[in-house]
């Protein structure tokens, strides 16, 4: 599997495995004050790199548009989660990182958003 995939998996599958570790810990404790980011890692994290790892490996598209995908989803991810779980405990100094890292998620769309359109240009007419 060439390495911008890889990438795009490996990062998903820590988001996943911190999620389902985060959730296991508010059922446990009874306190679900954290679902909100819990969702959004899951979301942001698992779910988006996932599906963008998977269309980068099938079809083999990626570069420099691809990487530069990669870290600004994976930063948004990085940035955002964190603050916004400060956010939910009342930190309001942790708005600015929540809205740097949803920024950021939103640039990796924008970036995503042209890496695909630039498919129709290569695509067959079937």
């Amino acid at each position: 599997m060439p390495r911008l995939p890889l990438a795009f998996f490996s990062a998903a599958t820590l988001c996943a495995l911190g999620g389902m570790t985060w959730g296991v810990i508010m059922a446990a404790s009874n306190d679900h004050g954290m679902m909100t980011a819990h969702a959004h890692l899951n979301l942001m994290g698992w779910a988006t790199l996932a599906l963008m790892g998977g269309f980068y490996a099938l079809t083999g598209k990626g570069g420099r548009l691809g990487w530069i995908n990669f870290a600004l989803s994976a930063s948004g991810v990085v940035v955002a989660i964190p603050s916004l779980a400060l956010l939910l405990t009342g930190n309001k100094a942790a708005e600015a990182g929540a809205t740097a890292g949803s920024l950021l998620a939103l640039l990796g769309m924008l970036v995503f958003l042209v890496v695909v359109l630039s498919g129709w240009r290569d695509a067959k007419t079937a």
